[in-house]
């Protein structure tokens, strides 16, 4: 089994201002910082989903991988799932870029949940929630999802449920928290600096 992991970081921002999400400073480090951060230990290799002039994230160390054509976090998906299967990768793990506390125990929590899946297919949740982003994606699935998105399905729920994706259950809340406007980021500031 080798595990991959893709960071979403090809979305719009708009809520944001239309700044690059991955590149905003929190808590002294950039968002994209942050998950790599918690992701990486996890995984064998990391891909990072993302439009646009790639050498911005050159720093980073990590490939940068283009939809072939965009439609949501799901053409990121199939993207990276695509990059993971040419490289020998068994599964892929996803998680949205402004998502910086994601739980150390992730990657494993996900799997063992997607052994009860029919298609291995597992997301995270809250206590109140599903975070169908944050996901494993066996590559087996790849033509699964080009076909789903062809047809013009573009709702990552809509592909989860269809393909029988279970959850792996997680107690905290925030280890989920979207950061998608600038109230949100000085939200989790001051969760930081324990002023919350």
């Amino acid at each position: 089994m080798r595990i991959f992991g893709a960071v979403l970081a090809g979305g719009e921002a708009r809520r944001m201002g239309g700044v690059d999400k991955a590149l905003v400073v929190f808590a002294g480090r950039s968002l994209m910082s942050h998950v790599l951060d918690r992701l990486e230990p996890q995984v064998d290799q990391v891909l990072i989903s993302a439009n646009g002039d790639a050498a911005r994230f050159a720093a980073f160390g990590f490939a940068v991988v283009p939809d072939d054509r965009p439609q949501g976090p799901l053409s990121g998906v199939l993207a990276c799932l695509k990059r993971a299967a040419e490289m020998g990768a068994s599964h892929l793990v996803t998680t949205p870029v402004d998502t910086p506390f994601i739980p150390g125990d992730l990657v494993p929590q996900l799997l063992l949940a997607a052994e009860a899946a029919p298609e291995g297919l597992a997301m995270a949740r809250d206590d109140s929630r599903d975070h169908p982003a944050t996901a494993v994606w066996p590559v087996g699935l790849v033509g699964a999802l080009t076909e789903y998105l062809a047809s013009g399905g573009g709702k990552v729920t809509g592909f989860t449920k269809v393909h029988g994706a279970v959850t792996a259950r997680f107690s905290d809340a925030r280890a989920f928290m979207n950061l998608n406007t600038p109230e949100d980021l000085a939200q989790a500031e001051a969760w930081v600096k324990g002023a919350v």
